[in-house]
């Protein structure tokens, strides 16, 4: 069943990186990738960094970018990595690999290699959103307890028009009763406040998905949960 909503944009901003996506075990797993022999659990966060994009130069930009999906990506063969490096420096595929579930990691691949290459990759454009739902009655916003990233999805879909990529190319998920790509359409999400008919949530996702809302402040809509299968 469908739900009305009140939406109130609170926040758009664009970003290049998202905040916390390298850890300290990230660069000593791609250290360790690259080849590099000295002891890195020495090293404090800032070292490991510098060390790190210091070591993916030195590869070239390719082989920087192989390096990087082995870390990122253990589920795809080698032979596709091969593939997708070579390809990544005139490709955007944060938004443009076929499958959505991988463009959040793309994303944050492309930010480090543009920093250990002074830009030579593509910028990736991503949106930093805060937004308050409004609902009717208390019980509506159960459908964000029941499947979040689906419900969040829609709604931002539904506040589009029908000619808004998300809806061409993904109107039966929209409409549907599953939704499984939903995450790789809103990577990062939580909600902030709680005030019965109310509520905040925050989110990441890619500009591609989202640069309607950039000149949007509010808009009503409807969504719905997924089913249980």
């Amino acid at each position: 069943m469908q739900t009305k909503f009140s939406v109130q944009i609170d926040s758009f901003r664009k970003v290049s990186k998202i905040q916390g996506a390298w850890s300290d075990r990230d660069y000593r797993a791609l250290l360790s990738i690259v080849g590099f022999e000295d002891d890195v659990e020495q090293m404090d966060a800032a070292e490991l960094r510098e060390m790190c994009l210091m070591s993916l130069n030195d590869l070239g930009s390719a082989d920087a970018a192989k390096a990087v999906l082995t870390h990122l990506f253990p589920e795809l063969e080698k032979g596709k990595i091969d593939q997708v490096s070579h390809d990544m420096i005139d490709d955007r595929s944060w938004e443009e690999y076929p499958d959505c579930l991988f463009h959040e990691r793309f994303f944050s691949a492309y930010g480090l290699l543009r920093d250990a290459f002074n830009g030579t990759f593509a910028s990736p454009t991503g949106v930093e959103l805060e937004m308050t739902v409004t609902a009717e009655h208390v019980e509506d916003m159960v459908i964000f307890d029941e499947s979040l990233h689906s419900s969040i999805v829609r709604l931002l879909a539904n506040g589009q028009g029908d000619d808004a990529l998300i809806n061409r190319l993904y109107e039966d998920q929209i409409k549907g009763t599953r939704f499984p790509e939903a995450p790789g359409l809103v990577w990062q999400l939580k909600q902030v406040t709680d005030e019965g008919l109310t509520r905040q949530f925050s989110l990441v996702s890619s500009y591609f998905w989202l640069e309607n809302f950039e000149q949007v402040d509010i808009f009503d809509v409807v969504s719905h949960a997924d089913e249980e299968s």
